[in-house]
């Protein structure tokens, strides 16, 4: 059954006329990997983390945003440790057998409106995890990192960034998001938002006020899309 949850006052907001995908977690399964590994690795080198800990404190973020974290609770070297082991573990898991997210080729197949990325990730993760699943293509050249903005997420410097460079008003655009961290850039950026629950970072959009329309089947995407653009603006 689809969890749909509607809390975003609607009349305020343009018709749409950009969809602005984040990449870990709404394209790619990324997520599940990221989540595990973290985990992992904190009890090894000395930061027990739960999944709930690590999705609150580094999903959504930039890798330095994380890096920073661990620095500062167990010292450069550590952190160093750290990011060799989660980028050497995480590349293999991703090589071994990366899928899409359960949804989103539909999801894609079904839009008639543009649609780009704007992720905390950098230009090459996005090359090698899209690039594995096959996404990479129907993005080209609409491809946005944090990398390129001052800020990353849960600051709206990456939305605003990609709506500008693809000519959209920030009103008329539309984020999909799975992280707390990526809806409040959302919202931040003054766009229309849509959380993706279906994954490991579901729990905490549901326990958080988001102010974003949740679903937990991307293959629903489409139509709620498409029932707005059409709406003229209040």
């Amino acid at each position: 059954m689809t969890d749909l949850q509607e809390t975003v006052d609607e009349p305020l907001l343009a018709p749409v006329e950009l969809v602005i995908f984040d990449c870990d977690g709404v394209l790619v399964d990324t997520e599940r990997i990221a989540v595990r590994l973290q985990v992992e690795i904190g009890a090894q080198l000395g930061w027990p983390l739960s999944a709930d800990e690590v999705v609150a404190r580094f999903i959504g973020r930039t890798h330095a945003a994380i890096w920073q974290q661990v620095r500062d609770r167990l010292g450069a070297e550590a952190a160093a440790e750290w990011e060799r082991r989660f980028e050497e573990r995480h590349r293999e898991q991703v090589d071994a057998g990366l899928t899409p997210v359960d949804g989103i080729a539909e999801a894609l197949a079904g839009l008639d409106l543009p649609y780009c990325v704007a992720s905390s990730g950098s230009h090459e993760k996005m090359r090698h995890t899209l690039g594995r699943t096959g996404l990479y293509e129907l993005f080209e050249g609409r491809i946005f990192s944090a990398s390129e903005v001052p800020r990353g997420k849960p600051f709206p410097d990456v939305f605003l960034h990609a709506a500008a460079r693809t000519g959209h008003a920030p009103a008329a655009c539309a984020v999909v998001e799975d992280s707390p961290n990526g809806l409040a850039a959302g919202r931040a950026a003054g766009m229309r938002c849509y959380g993706y629950t279906g994954g490991p970072t579901g729990a905490a959009l549901r326990a958080t006020g988001t102010g974003a329309v949740l679903l937990d089947d991307l293959r629903r995407l489409p139509a709620l899309l498409h029932a707005v653009a059409a709406r003229p603006a209040a």
